[in-house]
């Protein structure tokens, strides 16, 4: 079992390594573009399905309570998180538009769009993408593999060079917490930690 466990933190690590490498440039670029929204008084939404989910819940929470640095919250919603929500979009509608509709009533233009789909072929995400889109949004989307179809419907692509989906979720939350590092150091760099 020793040997299983060094294995799976070997392959995380050198799955990170490579994605980083390959879209070093693309995350400083994001991370710029967020902030300047951010500045200018944008939001930021974010969905995904499953571990997706929560990882698009776990950064929204980074922005509104904080990163590292003992500052003002950042707007950041995860649409996977209001039951009655989800629930009446699913059911008055389809669950394929739980995030579109969403999108429709809470994004403006100027605002930013996470998308995060390990296989890039979630249907309520490419509609929830398509919706941001359509609406002025930037968007960006968090996937791995060959980045599926939601590679060419967003403005930003971060493809994690993995087809297991344990191993680009756990790159999708380090993404994350590097943007949110940047971003913070970005708009907050002379507030005390």
């Amino acid at each position: 079992m020793n040997a299983r466990a060094i294995k799976a933190f070997e392959e995380s690590a050198d799955v990170k390594r490579t994605f980083v490498h390959g879209h070093a440039d693309r995350i400083v670029q994001v991370a710029q573009a967020i902030a300047r929204a951010l500045r200018e008084g944008h939001k930021l939404l974010l969905f995904g399905n499953g571990g997706s989910a929560t990882d698009a819940s776990h950064i929204a929470a980074e922005f509104v309570g904080r990163y590292h640095k003992d500052r003002r919250p950042l707007p950041a919603l995860a649409l996977g998180t209001d039951a009655a929500a989800l629930t009446c979009i699913a059911n008055d509608y389809d669950y394929a538009e739980i995030f579109a509709r969403q999108i429709k009533a809470h994004g403006q233009k100027g605002d930013l769009a996470i998308a995060i789909s390990t296989s890039g072929n979630s249907p309520n995400v490419l509609k929830g993408a398509e919706a941001a889109r359509a609406g002025g949004l930037t968007t960006i989307g968090w996937t791995g593999g060959t980045g599926g179809k939601l590679a060419g419907l967003v403005d930003h692509c971060f493809i994690v060079p993995s087809t297991v989906t344990a191993r680009i979720q756990e790159c999708h939350i380090t993404l994350g917490h590097v943007l949110c590092e940047l971003i913070e150091e970005e708009l907050f760099a002379n507030t005390a930690k």
